[in-house]
Parts: structure tokens; C-alpha cells; sequence
């Protein structure tokens, strides 16, 4: 698989930028890939410029392929731009172009800053991955967060913990698991999916003693699903899921909300961890961490899971053409 990864800036103001070298002087060739973004954030003895991303190959392992996409204004690390910020999605636009288009084998993005997206250029989307949906044109799409030592996918993402109950549907729930086998399948290589899902109560409802959502939603949906040939296990105590042995036992936990998937994930493998969208018709990588304003342009910053990102994006590109 020698088409390259189109690797989006992110927010120049945030991380992206100095992971984007630090990852590429890592790698060196042992991947193809491009950065498309402005060449003006970048170190100037560290980029070479591109016109089409068939010519990243052609790049010295020490330099940083560059797609240039020019910004309203410089990048001061730590203090985001509101001119930048339209910058900013139209280089998400421009590599999903590239990718639906054959020119790049996936994309794999840096972190955005949702809110100032929102506040300085009407950014309408919760984050990356909604916006990626609407890019394709699919209506549901799967986030799951993945590392050498677990694949965690939580069925509500980004809301109150107080709106999960009512966001949870039967039709969300069995979509989300659907297409999670599915994305197993394509991008994994794994034949039949094991999948553990979890309860939304403690003690996974306790027999209806701690809640009703697994007897009433959780479980019917497992059990039809299960009729068609799905290897299910669950709904189980969430506080039981994650510890090695459990572990061995599946390829990937669907969780009920946020936290409940991302802090096992994050404590077990915070630096490794990878960002993917599963359900769209193009690959979708990214680092699992935001744009750390805090730290950035210090040199403080570690590359590693945009590293994991990056190689994640060209296993899974690899696996797609099998």
C-alpha cells in the first residue's frame, strides 16, 4: 500500500504542528505520508514543500512532506487565533477531498479546538468525527478508541451524563454494535468480532434492583443480534470488563457513555492510545489527546500516539484493499 496519509494540522496553535515533525522524525520513511497545512507553523529547516501528495515519497526522511495550505495569519503556541480558525477547517475539507479522490490512503487529523471552531468560524459540528459524517454522507458513524491492549467504543459520546438514559435507543445501540462488526471486520481483519457490552447501571442494573435499562433496552437488542449470528457477550457489570483476563475474552468493549469506555482505555494505554471513526468509506485516525495550549511550543508534547495514529491509519488503509 503505497498511497500516503494525509495528516491534517489541527489547530496550529495547539500541539499539532511540533507532533506532526517530531512523529515524522520518528517514522522517517517507514510509512508514506503529508501534512497539509500552512508551511509558515512549521520549523523552517524542517519541511519540504509538495504539489501533489504522489510526491511525498520523493521527500528525505528527515524533512516532513508539506501540502500547503495557506492560513489568514501566523501560529503563536498557546494562543489560538480566531482568524485561523476557518484555516483550520478547510484543511479537514481538503483531505477528505484527497482521500475520496484516490490521492491519499486515509486521513489521520490533530486535535481541534472544538470551541473556538465554533465561536470564530460557526463550526455547527460536536467535533471531528460528526463533521467527517456529514463530509461522506453518512448518517451514523462509531467512534472507538483503540490501543495494542484495548478497543473501547462508547454508544453516546459527547453529552451530560445526566442525557445518557434518553439518548441510549434500542436503534442507536444495534447501529453502533453493527457497524463496530463491521469495522472489525474491514479494517481489523477479524473473521468474527467478539464484542463485550457493557451494562448502563451499576452491577449492569442488578436484576432491575439498580436500574431497568438492561433488562428493558440493553438486553432485547443483544438477543436479536445475537439471532443473526453476532458473538455477544453482556450486558455485563462495567466494573468487572477491563481487567486482563476479562480482556482476553473480546476484541472490543461497547460501552454506554463516554467516560465509561475512555478512562479504561486511557488509564491502561494513555500515551498509545488512538482516535478512529468507524462507518465512514474512507480510513479516519487521530491522536487521543486535545490541543494542549498548556504546553505547547515547549517541547513538552510527545508524539507517541500520533505515531500509533498514523500507523493505525496505514494498517487499517492496508487491510481495506486486503
Amino acid at each position: 500500500m503505497t498511497l500516503p496519509v494525509a495528516l491534517t494540522c489541527g489547530d496550529p496553535s495547539g500541539v499539532g504542528p511540533e507532533l506532526a515533525l517530531a512523529a515524522r522524525a520518528v517514522l522517517g520513511t517507514e510509512l508514506p505520508l503529508f501534512w497539509i497545512g500552512d508551511p509558515r507553523h512549521l520549523r523552517s529547516d524542517a519541511f519540504q514543500e509538495i504539489a501533489l501528495p504522489a510526491e511525498a515519497a520523493l521527500v528525505p526522511a528527515h524533512l516532513l512532506p508539506v501540502l500547503s495550505h495557506r492560513f489568514a495569519s501566523p501560529a503563536m503556541p498557546g494562543q489560538p487565533a480566531p482568524e485561523n480558525a476557518a484555516g483550520v477547517i478547510a484543511v479537514i475539507e481538503r483531505a477528505v477531498a484527497l482521500v475520496q479522490s484516490g490521492q491519499a490512503a486515509a486521513i489521520c487529523t490533530a486535535p481541534i479546538h472544538k470551541k473556538a471552531l465554533m465561536d470564530d468560524a460557526g463550526f455547527a459540528f460536536a467535533g471531528h468525527t460528526e463533521f467527517l459524517a456529514h463530509l461522506a454522507g453518512v448518517h451514523r458513524v462509531v467512534m472507538m478508541l483503540a490501543s495494542a491492549l484495548l478497543r473501547v467504543v462508547p454508544v453516546t459520546i459527547h453529552i451530560a451524563i445526566a442525557d445518557v438514559p434518553g439518548a441510549l435507543t434500542a436503534d442507536l445501540l444495534e447501529d453502533t454494535i453493527r457497524i463496530t462488526d463491521a469495522g472489525l471486520r474491514r479494517d481489523f481483519g477479524l473473521a468474527r468480532p467478539r464484542l463485550a457490552v457493557a451494562g448502563l447501571n451499576p452491577h449492569a442494573g442488578e436484576g432491575g434492583a439498580m436500574g431497568h435499562e438492561e433488562i428493558t433496552l440493553i438486553t432485547p437488542v443483544l438477543q436479536r443480534l445475537r439471532a443473526e449470528g453476532f458473538d455477544l457477550r453482556g450486558p455485563n457489570s462495567a466494573d468487572t470488563m477491563f481487567h486482563p483476563r476479562a480482556r482476553e475474552g473480546y476484541d472490543a468493549a461497547i460501552c454506554m457513555y463516554h467516560d465509561q469506555a475512555l478512562i479504561p482505555i486511557k488509564t491502561l494505554d494513555f500515551d498509545g492510545g488512538v482516535n478512529l471513526t468507524l462507518g465512514l468509506p474512507f480510513v479516519r485516525t487521530s491522536p487521543d489527546h486535545g490541543t494542549a495550549y498548556d504546553i505547547a511550543g515547549k517541547g513538552l508534547a510527545r508524539p507517541d500516539s500520533l505515531i500509533a495514529a498514523l500507523r493505525m491509519a496505514h494498517q487499517m488503509a492496508a487491510a481495506r484493499l486486503g
